[in-house]
């Protein structure tokens, strides 16, 4: 028998899948070509995402990847790795609002906090035992020791860290919620020896290291499990 209500779910339930897909910017920002700019008859026109293949010229070859498939280089102060692929490098992403990553750490090796503006982020341990955390707008810390198997969720714009901490090499896979998720490395954006502040501290004779430094910051509570 026909039910109205099973219609209206169905509806519900599609539109709640196809809001998890990018409905934000893909960009930082996208101010507007008016009729008035310079270049709004000619020139470059940069838009929100990738304009769509010819269907005709799609292939399999633009739904598969092998960016991830080997480890990236841990050689380097902080002795890890991360490597994201959206959009512009795996084109059948485009409109899906997903993105990819892989990080691999060695043993003591860290991912300095950062964040991904437009993108939450599932983080699935491959290999490894890793301590994972996040910290929240009321500068409050989530943090899980993770091992092989195991599953633990970045809420959007969080300021993340990882630290692997077991006695091996450690290998983490990772999908976000946009095909363009964007990164602000909060470490090395301050103390990267390019930056004002790091050139300042330098003048002062402050020691610090080439990439970045290591700090404390004071948190109004932890939730901490092993």
């Amino acid at each position: 028998m026909f039910n109205p209500w099973h219609v209206i779910s169905c509806f519900l339930f599609l539109s709640f899948r196809f809001s998890l897909a990018d409905n934000d910017n893909l960009r930082d920002y996208c101010p507007a070509i008016t009729p008035t700019s310079n270049n709004y008859h000619h020139g470059t026109i940069f838009i929100n995402g990738f304009p769509c293949k010819n269907p005709a010229n799609v292939t399999a070859s633009d739904f598969k990847t092998s960016y991830l498939k080997s480890a990236g280089d841990t050689y380097n102060i902080i002795r890890s790795s991360t490597n994201i692929v959206g959009a512009a490098k795996f084109p059948g992403l485009n409109t899906l609002g997903l993105g990819l990553g892989r990080t691999d750490m060695e043993v003591d090796g860290l991912v300095t906090p950062h964040s991904h503006p437009r993108a939450a982020e599932i983080l699935f341990v491959s290999k490894g035992t890793v301590r994972v955390g996040f910290v929240d707008t009321r500068n409050q810390v989530f943090q899980k020791v993770l091992k092989e198997g195991d599953v633990f969720i970045i809420p959007k714009g969080m300021l993340h860290f990882i630290f692997n901490l077991g006695y091996e090499f450690a290998t983490i896979f990772s999908v976000l919620n946009s095909q363009n998720p964007g990164l602000i490395d909060v470490t090395g954006g301050l103390f990267g020896s390019g930056s004002e502040v790091a050139t300042k501290m330098k003048e002062r004779g402050i020691p610090i290291p080439d990439y970045q430094t290591s700090h404390t910051t004071g948190f109004s509570s932890q939730h901490t499990e092993l």
